[in-house]
């Protein structure tokens, strides 16, 4: 039993004390945790300035919760479900309380082990480590997912799927092909086509490209590799989509001896560092990055919570919130100003195998 008991429902009272006795929302922080096992979401109030995690509700989801999506209007929270039926949930996010209201459900393609909308917010990408393919559906202007628009065979184990910056292209991680593929994309009707080169090839074989993003000034991408811990820099080219290789590094801590299981990868919001997570050595790596390069130099190597899956970092750049999927547990790690390296985490229960962090501010 936790230390503390989650209010099952998604939408809080006033007395609840997250309203100013005029009624007018306070700013406030939500914290999101996606739980697998438990089958529900779990909802946090990030406190800053009392450095803490305050546990708010857990909403259930009737399903195995893992990839997540926030719209970036901040009104819809999107919550893929992994066991059957395959299908991505909509909720509408309170920002004064952190509620979460079901708006409905709309099926995918396939198991999906990542989600992303488009900039516009009109269409939701989703890729399928089981069933080796990504997916397009079509986004409401109410924010309710809509059917599945098109569906695209790929290399194995597709992993990640996400829209450059510029919006024209798209790319998707394939695990088990050890590569990128790289699509065209057609706003207005939701469309992928082959790009040229259709595919970014990851050497050397057998390193498992998992997790990416582009840095804030987007210049260059990083890929997190699962099978071997390396994170790759490459230089982007958005007038062509194309991506050219410049530095391997990784998360393994220095000595350890382990298999190489690594999973996220997340930037700090004023792009001057890198975090990496590893699950067999739990542990967290940060890179700093040379603004002028954009390679990475190792910072440091933090413990946190067991199998550490998903983590995320505010957008102060002052905290990480990190999951445990064998702890059943998320840690709030404050992190050095001077650094960049987070600091030993304070733990607390979550549900059961939770994966997945989105951190929304209002």
């Amino acid at each position: 039993m936790p230390a503390f008991t989650f209010i099952r429902q998604c939408l809080l009272p006033v007395s609840m004390g997250l309203l100013t006795a005029a009624g007018s929302a306070r700013a406030a922080t939500w914290v999101y945790i996606s739980n697998a096992d438990s089958q529900d979401i779990s909802v946090f109030q990030l406190d800053r300035s009392a450095g803490a995690l305050k546990p708010v509700a857990t909403v259930p989801v009737a399903g195995t919760a893992m990839p997540m999506v926030v719209s970036k209007d901040k009104k819809f929270l999107y919550v893929a479900l992994r066991s059957q039926p395959f299908r991505v949930v909509t909720f509408a996010i309170d920002g004064a309380n952190g509620g979460l209201k079901k708006l409905g459900e709309a099926s995918l393609a396939d198991s999906m082990a990542n989600i992303d909308l488009d900039a516009s917010g009109r269409w939701l990408f989703a890729a399928s480590y089981g069933g080796n393919k990504i997916s397009v559906n079509s986004v409401g202007a109410d924010g309710l997912v809509g059917a599945v628009q098109q569906v695209i065979q790929t290399s194995p184990n597709a992993h990640a799927i996400h829209q450059d910056p510029s919006g024209r292209y798209v790319f998707a991680t394939s695990l088990g092909g050890d590569n990128l593929s790289s699509w065209r994309f057609d706003p207005k009707t939701g469309q992928l086509s082959a790009n040229d080169p259709a595919l970014v090839n990851v050497s050397p074989a057998k390193t498992g490209p998992r997790h990416f993003l582009w840095n804030k000034a987007q210049t260059h991408v990083y890929l997190i590799n699962e099978l071997d811990g390396g994170v790759d820099v490459f230089a982007y080219d958005a007038g062509k989509g194309a991506m050219r290789h410049l530095q391997r590094s990784t998360v393994m801590p220095a000595g350890f001896t382990g298999k190489p299981w690594a999973a996220d990868l997340q930037l700090s919001a004023d792009g001057r560092y890198l975090y990496g997570s590893e699950r067999t050595s739990s542990t967290l790596t940060t890179f700093k990055i040379d603004p002028a390069t954009g390679l990475l130099q190792t910072a440091g190597t933090t413990p946190t919570e067991k199998t550490p899956r998903g983590f995320a970092v505010d957008s102060s750049g002052k905290f990480l919130i990190s999951t445990g999927q064998d702890s059943h547990a998320v840690s709030l790690h404050p992190i050095d100003a001077a650094t960049g390296v987070p600091a030993a985490g304070a733990s607390q229960p979550a549900g059961k195998n939770p994966n997945w962090v989105e951190i929304v501010d209002f």
